[in-house]
């Protein structure tokens, strides 16, 4: 059996502000301030992550790059193109290798984007979120709402081979006219690749702690729910279908292999703080904070923070739940006895369809899926 594909996610842990709703590992300059922690000391703690990496995973060339944040454009093409060398030089990059960088538009330029084609980047994703400006003021976002487009622009014409746009829908405030815009604004831009996530109000957050305050109303289900179709009508009418729930292209070739290679089983390594990492069913994660990782590592110590070997029944479940997320379905023999039965009560319903040998969720099924997995995966009660 052919190894599976192997992917290097990099975690780049600096914002120059953090917004309302994240509750990622970012820290802005006031945040670290004291710590020590710098883009410097960063990188140079990911380089000897890398070689820590190597040592561990043997010669086994990197098929895709996921460089992700936090923002990975506020510290630039050229300190990108370093960590992108450093990977290249530890393990080799496949034929044809997918290379990607989250930006926000606010920290991009002509000249960054030129810098990333240099350096052998061959995607970006620009976190756009909305093209209504007090959509974009719930969520604290900086840049102005014609500048996502604008960046996409940019990135196409310096020749990275696919763009894709970031959209955070059902926000408090916004409207169905609001989100209209916002995806005629997708399509003007002319990406390849969009993907939209309904907004999530994560404890302790700031948004959270305006929403408990009765600042701001808790996101609405059934308004996400009719969201989600919109986007879908709109995007699948302009010949972007999806091929996860959240996530749509223009191509295969333009569908993002770092994400797949999560969703079917792969291997990655997670470089950086907060970093997650999976090898052969074994995962783990490196210590949060900036300053920690990079000690650790300059003591010639592991950064590791926690792991966990997942048992055959929690891979199973894994492999339920993010593979019927895919457009290309989900095989039926991954199923016991009891989820077949639950996947004919579930195509009955109208929530999957059927091949025979795999199922795929309806766009209602899509709008359901976690519903959908757990009845899957759990049997149903016995008769009375």
């Amino acid at each position: 059996m052919p190894a599976p594909p192997f992917g290097v996610y990099v975690h780049v842990p600096f914002c120059a502000a953090r917004c309302g709703y994240c509750d990622f590992n970012t820290y802005t300059a006031s945040e670290l301030a004291g710590s020590g922690a710098s883009p410097e000391g960063w990188l140079e703690a990911v380089r000897r992550e890398l070689a820590l990496a190597a040592s561990t995973v043997g010669a086994r060339p990197v098929d895709t790059v996921f460089v992700g944040g936090g923002t990975p454009s506020l510290i630039g093409a050229e300190r990108l193109g370093v960590v992108l060398g450093a990977i290249r030089s530890t393990f080799g990059l496949a034929d044809g290798a997918e290379v990607t960088t989250e930006a926000n538009p606010e920290s991009t330029s002509p000249v960054f984007f030129a810098g990333l084609v240099e350096a052998g980047f061959t995607r970006v994703s620009l976190g756009m979120q909305s093209a209504a400006p007090h959509v974009l003021r719930v969520l604290e976002r900086r840049h102005t709402p014609g500048r996502a487009v604008e960046a996409a622009r940019e990135a196409r014409a310096a020749g990275l081979a696919h763009v894709n746009l970031d959209l955070i829908y059902a926000t408090p405030g916004e409207t169905d006219a609001d989100l209209a815009g916002s995806l005629d604004a997708v399509l003007e831009a002319g990406v390849d690749h969009v993907s939209a996530y309904a907004l999530i109000v994560e404890d302790g957050t700031a948004m959270a702690r305006r929403v408990a305050r009765g600042e701001l109303p808790a996101p609405d289900d059934d308004v996400a729910a009719a969201r989600y179709e919109q986007i879908d009508d709109r995007l699948s009418a302009a010949g972007l279908r999806w091929y996860e729930v959240s996530n749509w292209a223009a191509s295969d070739a333009a569908a993002c292999r770092h994400n797949l290679g999560y969703w079917l089983d792969g291997d990655w390594w997670g470089l950086g703080p907060g970093a997650h990492s999976h090898l052969d069913g074994v995962r783990w994660w490196n210590v949060k904070h900036p300053a920690r990782y990079a000690a650790a590592l300059a003591a010639g110590e592991s950064p590791v923070g926690g792991r966990e070997e997942l048992t055959a029944t929690e891979q199973h479940t894994e492999r339920v739940m993010l593979r019927l997320r895919l457009a290309s379905g989900l095989p039926v023999a991954l199923l016991d006895a009891d989820g077949r039965r639950a996947a004919e009560r579930a195509v009955a319903d109208g929530l999957l369809e059927s091949d025979g040998s795999r199922v795929v969720l309806t766009r209602r099924g899509r709008l359901l899926a976690d519903a959908v997995v757990r009845d899957l995966l759990v049997p149903a009660p016995a008769a009375p």
